[in-house]
């Protein structure tokens, strides 16, 4: 089974680095009209200044064009980065990084690095695609709350930001499993047979969803944090179907249901989870983009 090191957060696409970068140091969007204001460009579609945040915000890759062919990005393409300059993303399946130089709006990409999962055929079409847009010099431009990476032949980047999901009401949907440190992809053929969502019941929440092969519910009771300590979540007596599933199935369900016992901490972060139980088993799950 292939593994990787848990960095969701850390880990970088050369196009987060590319677009976000890009953004902090041209801190540009297109206008609409001539408004008033501190605009340097004249008219309708000049270039003007803005002082909308673009470090801590979520970045959700719509689309990549290469020669003319679009590719729809998966669920789960994700860029952000933070107020010290570091960029992170997921991209759907590997991690690719590159270290960039900018000067206005162009960007150039320079050598890249990448995760080496393997990775179903619609996942692996978009990485080839991402690979060859974002190589050489790039121009960005941010309208609203989209933004396009684009290059000299043409290739293009869509990006929209987006706003986090909440813990409560939301469909989480299990992508990865851990133990310790170390990432491992989910059994063959079991992607979305895990979810789960959390439900307010009276002071405390519910719990509800599928193990995998078999739905569930159970009691949840939610902690916040304190000085910087994990937030954490008290998981109650797990009750649950008791069909039988081929194989990979029940490897997963097993697996899930180690997570979900007594204490965990937890960490959110825009459409990503992740929940750890004291022993070191643990699992992310990944909230649906808007939309889909």
């Amino acid at each position: 089974m292939p593994k990787q090191r848990i960095t969701p957060l850390t880990t970088v696409t050369a196009v987060t680095t590319v677009a976000l970068l890009t953004l902090t140091a041209c801190g540009t969007e297109s206008g609409k009209g001539s408004g008033s204001g501190s605009g340097t460009g004249a008219g309708s579609g000049g270039e003007v200044r803005t002082e909308t945040a673009l470090t801590d915000v979520h970045w959700n890759v719509d689309s990549v064009t290469v020669g003319g062919r679009k590719t729809a990005a998966p669920a789960g393409a994700s860029v952000e980065i933070d107020s010290q300059g570091r960029a992170s993303a997921k991209t759907g399946c590997n991690s690719i990084g590159a270290d960039v130089t900018f000067e206005g709006d162009t960007v150039t990409v320079g050598d890249k690095q990448t995760t080496m999962i393997g990775c179903p055929k619609d996942l692996e079409t978009f990485e080839k695609a991402l690979d060859g847009a974002f190589s050489g010099k790039l121009k960005a431009t941010v309208q609203d709350k989209r933004l396009t990476l684009t290059s000299a032949d043409g290739d293009a980047i869509a990006l929209t930001s987006e706003p986090p999901a909440p813990l409560v009401g939301t469909e989480w949907t299990v992508d990865a499993l851990a133990q310790g440190a170390t990432a491992t992809s989910l059994p063959k053929g079991t992607d979305g047979k895990a979810h789960f969502t959390f439900r307010k019941d009276g002071k405390d929440l519910a719990m509800e969803g599928s193990l995998g092969c078999n739905s569930f519910s159970a009691s949840a009771r939610l902690s916040e944090s304190a000085s910087g300590a994990p937030a954490t979540l008290t998981i109650g007596r797990v009750s649950s179907t008791r069909k039988l599933c081929p194989g990979p199935e029940m490897t997963l369900e097993r697996q899930v249901q180690k997570v979900l016992e007594g204490k965990v901490s937890y960490e959110l972060r825009h459409r990503g989870l992740t929940l750890r139980a004291a022993d070191g088993q643990g699992l992310s799950a990944t909230a649906p983009a808007p939309g889909k």
